[in-house]
C-alpha cells in the first residue's frame, strides 16, 4: 500500500497550519507533522508504506510550495 499522497499530505498541513494560528515559516515543519500523522494512522489501520517514491524515509517538502502559506 503506498503512503500518502502529497495531495493527502498538503490537506492535513494546512489544517495543522489553521489550527496553530497560521504561524509564519512553520509550513516545512507542520508538511513533516502531517506525512508522520498520515503514515501511522495507515500503519493503525494495518496499512505499510512502500519502497517506492521514498516513503521509507520523509517526502521531501515540495519546492513549489516553499515560502507559501
Amino acid at each position: 500500500m503506498p503512503g500518502p499522497s502529497e495531495q493527502e499530505i498538503r490537506t492535513r498541513a494546512y489544517e495543522l497550519w489553521r489550527d496553530a494560528g497560521e504561524p509564519q515559516g512553520k509550513m516545512d515543519q507542520l508538511w513533516y507533522q502531517a506525512e508522520k500523522e498520515l503514515l501511522a494512522r495507515k500503519a493503525a489501520n494495518g496499512e505499510t508504506p512502500c519502497d517506492k517514491n521514498g516513503h521509507r524515509e520523509p517526502t521531501t517538502y515540495p519546492e513549489r510550495l516553499r515560502g507559501v502559506h
